[in-house]
Formats: structure tokens, sequence, C-alpha cells
């Protein structure tokens, strides 16, 4: 049995854009399994705030109680500080008091004709987390409000909606609403090389024809040179129409493409909890966490062995 280790390498990362909701990267050198690993940790073990606990004392609305509270802890909290927070999993069983809660108000009633919305910006703040508030949260008269909030539910004249909501750290992997990114996925970056000797037998109009078979704009036939370039790899989405058209003009070989194992473009969109630069840092932080973990059980698992003479 083989005992070499695998090549060591150190993963560079070259960022692209950054926005509070959404930003795009290249991760390479390294492998598909660390990428996804990033991947994953961004969706289930970035922690964030959440209401978790909904205590109704009035609902005349039209909708029950097991709905509104559905929806108000779907709503994205500012999570900026989530950090100072102490989550079920930061603690042992038996230590519920150290848990920290984020206690909201809501008392509305409609008192007029028109119908009155009911909005994420209903929620009375808790005066001991003041900055902790639901994304997009404005206060002031709902029609001068530049932020009009996360609709909840709709009052007609004499329904009346009161409740305490409880925030609460946690992470994806007990419920999606503690998730802090709506989306992020990975595109392995494409090796696209053409075979130039047999590109030449084409004419102009087959060349033309191949390259509009294409949905994005990923060749151009160079009009100096009448060769078939690759302007743009990552426009490429592994549609196969390529390939098949290849095949039709009886060129099969014409193109060989194939996704790099050491390139990835990363995607991340926020919910506007957490800056997506913020999300990122703490999914590595996660990782490296978890390594430590590992790391230290195999030094205790060898020490162990160490001691019984094996």
């Amino acid at each position: 049995m083989s005992s070499r280790a695998a090549p060591k390498r150190t993963p560079q990362v070259s960022v692209r854009k950054i926005e509070p909701d959404f930003c795009e990267f290249v991760l390479s050198d390294t492998d598909p399994s660390v990428a996804n690993a990033l991947r994953r940790v961004m969706l289930s073990e970035v922690p964030t705030l959440a209401i978790d606990l909904v205590e109704i004392e009035v609902n005349t609305t039209v909708l029950n109680d097991e709905f509104i509270a559905h929806r108000l802890g779907l709503i994205p909290l500012v999570s900026q500080r989530v950090w100072d927070f102490t989550g079920a999993y930061d603690t042992n069983d038996d230590d519920e008091n150290a848990l920290m809660d984020i206690v909201f108000q809501m008392d509305v009633k409609c008192t007029g004709d028109d119908t009155l919305d009911v909005t994420s910006n209903d929620l009375q703040l808790d005066p001991s987390f003041p900055d902790i508030h639901p994304v997009a949260y404005s206060t002031g008269p709902q029609d001068a409000q530049a932020e009009k909030g996360v609709l909840l539910v709709k009052l007609r004249k004499g329904q009346h909606l009161k409740l305490k909501a409880i925030a609460r750290k946690g992470i994806g992997k007990d419920h999606a609403k503690w998730q802090p990114v709506a989306t992020v996925a990975f595109q392995y970056m494409p090796d696209i090389r053409i075979n130039h000797a047999l590109m030449d037998t084409l004419s102009e109009e087959q060349k033309l024809q191949w390259i509009q078979s294409s949905p994005n704009p990923v060749f151009r036939l160079n009009p100096v040179t009448a060769q078939v370039e690759v302007v743009d790899a990552e426009a490429y989405r592994y549609d196969g129409e390529v390939i098949a058209k290849a095949k039709a003009l009886g060129k099969e070989g014409l193109v060989n493409i194939t996704p790099r194992q050491d390139m990835f473009i990363f995607r991340v969109e926020g919910t506007g909890a957490m800056a997506t630069q913020q999300i990122v840092v703490a999914a590595i932080d996660v990782l490296l966490r978890k390594l430590d973990t590992l790391q230290q059980s195999l030094a205790s698992a060898d020490a162990a062995m160490d001691m019984d003479g094996l």
C-alpha cells in the first residue's frame, strides 16, 4: 500500500466583485472537495440571528398563528454582531441560561376603512440591542418610508395582531431561516481546446454555423486570420451544443471541453443579514476550526497509542 501524500498546494483566491449582497471570486489551486466544503459551510454553518420563538397574544387576522410565526422566522435580521451572541450549539445542554435572546414586540390594529399592511417595520426593537433589526428596516409614517419592509399580513378594520418574537443565534444546518445566503454556487472553469487542424477543413460559413450553435458567446471568428478563437471560456455552460454541431458537420473531435478540477468560480448572494465578504471569511474560519479539531483528535489518538506501546 502506498503511503505517499498528495502534493501540497496553496489555494489562491482572486476577488472579482464585492457588493454588500453579492460577491464573485475565483478559487484556484485546490480540489473540488475543498470548493464544495466551502459552499456547504456557507449554507449551513455560518451563524446568523433569526426569530426562533413567537408568542402570539392576539390574532384576529386571516392567517393562523403558525403562518405568521413562519413568516416572522424567515425575515433576515442584521447579524453583523452575531459573534457576540451565544447559540444553542455554543453551550452545554444543561446551560440554557447562557442563551442570549433578542425580544421584539408587535402590536398593530386596523382602525380605519383602508387595508393596513403589517410589515417587518412594525416590529418594535429590543432596547438592549437597538442595532439588531430586520433587513430594510425603517420607521416613521408608512407612506414616507423608503423601505416598505417585508409584508407579513394585511389587516381590515377591527383586526388586531399582538405578539412577542424572540430571536436567537443559529445555523442553517438547524433551519433554513439561519442561512446567511440566498444562493451560493460554484462553476468549474472550462478547459476548451480547439482542434485547429480539423477546424481548417471547414469552410468559413461552416465555422460561423458552428460558432453560432453555442447559446452563449464563447467563440469568435478572427477576421484577419480566419481562425476560430475562444473569447470567453466562462460563458460555456456545458450544454454540449457545439459538440453536437461538430458531430452534425461530420467533424467529431473538433473541440474538447472538460471542466478544470483546480479552478472554481464562486458566486455568493446574501440575504442582507451579513455582508457577503463577511460570510466567506466566516466560512473559511469555520473550516479552519474543523481542521484544528481533527488535528487535535489525531494527536490525542497518537498519544494514546504511544502510551499503550503500539
